[in-house]
């Protein structure tokens, strides 16, 4: 399993970073929604996408609908610190599959891989 962290925080991108590496799932990260639509571009594909809904550049929500119009298919989990209920349908209807709220946790981590692996 791969992943992508999108998130301008570099705190964050570390939490995530090493969670992943704790459940032994190859990752990279990347800075904003662009970066991470960038990245795609160049041919790269990963199976989970953590996504920060504030970011410089090119916010979530529109990397979100970016990645989708391109017809990627991986698991978009949403990790933000907004928990106002029009902000988060906003992300979700993006085209999220999952939405966390930060700080994200292993456990919260599973539940999003458990998703994937249709157990959840």
């Amino acid at each position: 399993m791969t992943a992508l962290v999108v998130d301008d925080n570099i705190v964050n991108r570390a939490i995530h970073l090493r969670l992943l590496d704790n459940l032994s799932i190859e990752n990279e990260a990347v800075g904003n929604g662009k970066e991470a639509v960038d990245i795609h571009c160049s041919g790269k594909t990963f199976d989970l996408i953590l996504m920060d809904m504030d970011m410089p550049i090119m916010n979530g929500i529109e990397a979100t609908r970016k990645l989708r119009e391109m017809g990627i298919r991986s698991m978009i989990a949403g990790v933000s610190t907004r928990s106002m209920e029009q902000d988060v349908r906003e992300f979700i209807e993006a085209g999220l599959d999952d939405y966390q709220e930060k700080p994200l946790t292993m456990s919260k981590l599973i539940s999003i891989i458990h998703k994937i692996n249709g157990n959840g």
